[in-house]
């Protein structure tokens, strides 16, 4: 008798929390650096656009208020794992948002599958998440290491920078970068010579970069980005390596132009998902942006406001917050907003036009953040992993 009365009270229990789950606020949960070496490029401010897109939507979704949750995972997948596990378990998160950091986000991704919750990776670059270690909860929305290698690394190589060495971030999203970066180079012709390794978030860039010069190459290849990417880049003027080497920057962000200035970064092309001076709908919502933080919004910041729309857009069309019909909905509909066109294919990589910009000189900069123009745009198709290419068991050949 009292082991029954046990388990009706913990099936009450547990009742009582699934309505409470299903008729409380719709929990979104945003998981970056918010205050490391990538917090200028996502952090606090990506957070503040996930909670815009909430307030544009109405700030309620089938009825249920919208509640946006922040935290930093400094960088550790460990902390970003157990905060995702926290977040569904104890406060019914309905979707995660992974912003930048390739480790932590394939951690959090593992932790989606296993609650059945949508992921939405921003930031993180590996292109793992949709290849290798696809789910069917994950998305990846802005960019990965394969589209910025083909994009990048192809116009590099066929004009005429054949001979490359990496300087590489130690972990996955580095990995994944120099991976794919050799695999367009010597598909194109091109040979690599070696690489060395610098630990995420490096202070000194002395030692790897003499390993590099000695290394004879046409193209010092940066596999990094954020703060390594501009430390790195100023270290290697500081040495001179400029002057033998042609320095590539296989993931720069527009803070990171700024921060080194365009008599630095002049004649530097780069590939990126979104500019906030492509068009009127894009200069609408960095101008929105400035107002409030003082400069332009980067791509990821513009893809936290775009996904959070999306994803509300369908919950409301499928009617619940269920990961599965949500995921269903999501992978239907046709994205088309400020930030990008496309369509979120069965392996979860959001397949969108991808560009590739060129760093205008200080002459050529007519204003404030007036950076780039553009060389060229690439159909998402050719961007990204083809079907023929994935790894990804939930791509149908």
């Amino acid at each position: 008798m009292k082991l029954n009365a046990i388990a009706f009270a913990l099936a009450i229990g547990f009742a009582a929390a699934a309505s409470a789950q299903d008729t409380g606020p719709v929990k979104i949960g945003f998981i970056t650096d918010m205050s490391s070496l990538y917090a200028d490029i996502d952090g606090p401010a990506g957070g503040e656009m996930v909670k815009w897109a909430v307030q544009d939507f109405g700030g309620k979704v089938l009825n249920r208020p919208i509640e946006v949750l922040t935290a930093d995972h400094q960088n550790k997948a460990d902390v970003a794992s157990s905060k995702a596990r926290e977040w569904i378990d104890k406060d019914g998160l309905s979707m995660l948002i992974g912003g930048t950091n390739s480790g932590t986000a394939l951690a959090m991704a593992k932790i989606a599958e296993e609650k059945k919750r949508p992921f939405m990776a921003i930031g993180p670059g590996s292109a793992r998440l949709t290849n290798e270690a696809c789910s069917p909860y994950t998305v990846h929305y802005a960019y990965d290491t394969v589209a910025l290698a083909k994009v990048a690394g192809t116009a590099l190589v066929k004009a005429g920078n054949k001979n490359w060495y990496f300087l590489t971030a130690d972990y996955a999203f580095g990995h994944s970068l120099e991976g794919d970066a050799s695999t367009v180079v010597k598909a194109n012709g091109g040979t690599v010579v070696g690489a060395v390794r610098h630990p995420l978030n490096a202070s000194d860039f002395s030692s790897f970069l003499l390993q590099a010069q000695t290394s004879r190459a046409q193209v010092l290849g940066l596999a990094n980005a954020g703060g390594d990417f501009t430390n790195a880049m100023k270290a290697a003027r500081e040495f001179g390596i400029n002057k033998t080497m042609k320095i590539a920057g296989l993931l720069v962000f527009i803070n990171d132009v700024h921060s080194l200035g365009l008599a630095n970064t002049e004649g530097l092309q780069l590939a990126d998902s979104w500019y906030w001076n492509q068009d009127d709908a894009s200069r609408k919502f960095a101008k929105r942006f400035f107002d409030k933080y003082k400069r332009m919004p980067s791509s990821l910041q513009a893809a936290d406001y775009s996904v959070a729309t999306n994803y509300l857009k369908a919950v409301q069309a499928a009617g619940t917050t269920d990961g599965d019909k949500v995921m269903s909905a999501l992978k239907g509909m046709k994205i088309d907003d400020f930030y990008n066109k496309g369509q979120i294919r069965a392996d979860g990589r959001m397949i969108h036009d991808m560009y590739l910009y060129q760093v205008k000189s200080a002459k050529e900069s007519t204003a404030p953040w007036d950076y780039y123009k553009m060389v060229a745009k690439i159909p998402g198709e050719q961007a990204f992993t083809t079907p023929a290419e994935s790894k990804c068991a939930l791509i149908k050949k």
